[in-house]
């Protein structure tokens, strides 16, 4: 039906078991994309000292440092968006077309930089648990790793390699924005990441302004299990799905507000199925899975009493394709994908609308 292991971060993230994650679009390529490319090739070293500040720690970065090496999601795709290709990253699974390891937009970016003289990255499979041998492979000047689940643990082996920086709060709760901001400052190029993201914020403002039906919408991310319909569950504005619906001129339901401010290092909950009057205060639900799904959640006798679900207000992004893996927004995968999703949360949103007319 929907999604298993609470989908991509409770997906296919290469993460242990604690995590979830996930993007979609058109992709765009040009030639000013092709020959900003070639920038790469010859990465400007820092010109100073930085201090970075995060929630593990402290680090700080020599000047000359020059050499990046991304580990967990997204993390790489700030560098690739810079124009810098990473010495490796974490190899993906979930929402991968191909055997490339890389996720569309991911893999588009580094074949321009490649095409323009850049080396190809090494890939790591950090599934099981963070490579730490192959990372150390890649003789990282730094190792950005913003938006991950890093434990103190983790932290201390990989600063033994090079000097990291961990998420700003929460494991798993980096918002883009801060994702793009402690990347970049970690590289030494804090003025092109706020560039980054005046850039990003408009190409959203330019695909909301087609939809004006979804403006003031409550939404939120939604999960269900394929075989266990006794709960659903939904991400909390600590995790970059729903929050990203503030983006979209959405608001966030009084229900997952409660939640997220109750726990504020969740990203995801429980509502169990005799409960599912808890999120009737949702407008749209985004949620993992097919169209066809919508018929066996609305003739179930608890979950189908959710009006969004009972209304038909539902936007499905799939389960496991490059649209699915899209919605966890990065500065890649926002201009990937936008277009095509703000259009399916928009005709939800028509659902919604028509039911209330």
């Amino acid at each position: 039906m929907t999604v298993s292991r609470k989908s991509f971060l409770l997906t296919g993230l290469a993460v242990p078991a604690a995590a979830l994650l996930a993007a979609c679009g058109s992709g765009s390529s040009s030639k000013t994309a092709a020959s900003d490319a070639a920038s790469a090739v010859a990465v400007p070293a820092t010109t100073e000292e930085i201090t970075v500040e995060h929630a593990l720690g402290t680090t700080t970065i020599p000047a000359g440092a020059a050499r990046f090496t991304a580990i967990a999601w997204g993390n790489h795709d700030v560098a690739l968006a810079l124009d810098v290709m990473p010495a490796g990253l974490s190899r993906q699974t979930w929402g991968v077309a191909d055997d490339s390891g890389m996720l569309e937009w991911t893999r588009q970016r580094v074949d321009e930089l490649v095409a323009a003289g850049a080396a190809e990255p090494v890939l790591f499979d950090d599934t099981d648990g963070l490579a730490f041998e192959a990372i150390a492979e890649t003789t990282p000047d730094v190792i950005l790793a913003a938006y991950s689940g890093l434990s103190q643990e983790d932290y201390d082996t990989l600063s033994k390699i090079a000097p990291t920086v961990a998420y700003p709060e929460v494991p798993w709760g980096t918002l883009w924005r801060d994702m793009v901001r402690l990347d970049s400052q970690a590289m030494g190029m804090a003025v092109q990441g706020e560039s980054l993201i005046s850039d990003l914020e408009q190409q959203i403002a330019d695909a909301v302004a087609a939809y004006p039906q979804i403006a003031g919408k409550s939404a939120a991310f939604f999960y269900m299990s394929e075989s266990d319909t006794s709960t659903i569950g939904f991400y909390t504005t600590a995790d970059p799905r729903t929050a990203f619906m503030t983006d979209l001129g959405m608001t966030i339901p009084a229900s997952v507000q409660a939640v997220s401010e109750a726990d504020p290092e969740a990203f995801y909950s429980d509502v169990s199925s005799e409960n599912a009057d808890q999120v009737a205060d949702v407008d749209v639900m985004i949620m993992y899975g097919e169209e066809s799904d919508l018929a066996a959640l609305q003739a179930d006798p608890l979950i189908g009493t959710i009006p969004a679900i009972k209304n038909g207000a539902v936007a499905f992004v799939g389960n496991g394709t490059p649209l699915s893996a899209s919605t966890n927004p990065g500065p890649l995968s926002i201009p990937w994908g936008i277009d095509q999703y703000v259009s399916l949360i928009a005709a939800a949103a028509d659902k919604a609308d028509a039911a209330s007319a």
